[in-house]
Order: structure tokens, then C-alpha cells, then sequence
């Protein structure tokens, strides 16, 4: 089981390890793919070129963005993910990470959890 919090602002978020620091990754919902990492860590993920997707955003907002499988720290193992990289410092997991887990958000209590089925 993965715990987490949901932060002040009412975000979801769990603590994962990439690069051998400690990083805030945000239960995205609304994020049907795998991960989005920062920029800054596509060296440390072995991340290697699959191709192009195309993304739909909020306000109908599409964008091209590249691919990449990359090895990601996840539930007490490194997993082999599709990943694409932005600017700024969040990670966001997405809904097709989770597809083999049970999240739980407690908004009241504040608390994420994250089981395996």
C-alpha cells in the first residue's frame, strides 16, 4: 500500500524516490496517461524515445508532446512506464498507472491511499 496526503490546496499527492531524492507526485485524475516527469530528471530514468502523442488538455487545448519508456520507483519497485517531460518540478501520475490499484482520496481526513488488487 501506498499512503499519501492531500496537501493544504486540496491536492492529492504521494512521495516516490527518482535521482535519490525525494519528490511530491500528484495524483492526477484527470491525466489518462502514465507520468510526467520534470525535465530535469530524463537523465535519471534511462528515458528512451517511443514517439509522438498528442494530448488533450483543459479548454479543448491539444498539444503535440514526445514519449518515452522510462523506469520509474513505484510501489517498492521500478517499473518500465510511457512518461512525457515538462518544465517546473511536479511529477504527475496518471489514471493509466493506477490501473491495477484501488486509490482512495479522504478529502476530510486528508489521507490517499493506494492498494494494489
Amino acid at each position: 500500500m501506498i499512503d499519501g496526503i492531500v496537501t493544504e490546496d486540496g491536492v492529492p499527492a504521494i512521495a516516490v524516490e527518482v535521482g535519490s531524492k525525494r519528490w511530491s507526485a500528484i495524483i492526477d485524475t484527470g491525466f489518462n496517461g502514465e507520468v510526467e516527469l520534470p525535465e530535469r530528471l530524463r537523465s535519471r530514468v534511462n528515458a528512451q524515445f517511443v514517439g509522438r502523442a498528442t494530448s488533450l488538455l483543459a479548454a479543448n487545448q491539444r498539444i503535440e508532446e514526445d514519449v518515452f519508456l522510462v523506469d520509474f520507483p513505484f510501489d517498492g519497485r521500478t517499473v518500465r512506464v510511457q512518461a512525457t517531460f515538462a518544465g517546473g518540478d511536479e511529477i504527475l501520475i496518471g489514471t493509466r498507472l493506477l490501473r491495477n490499484y484501488r486509490l482512495r482520496i479522504d478529502f476530510p481526513a486528508r489521507t490517499v491511499a493506494i492498494e494494489n488488487t
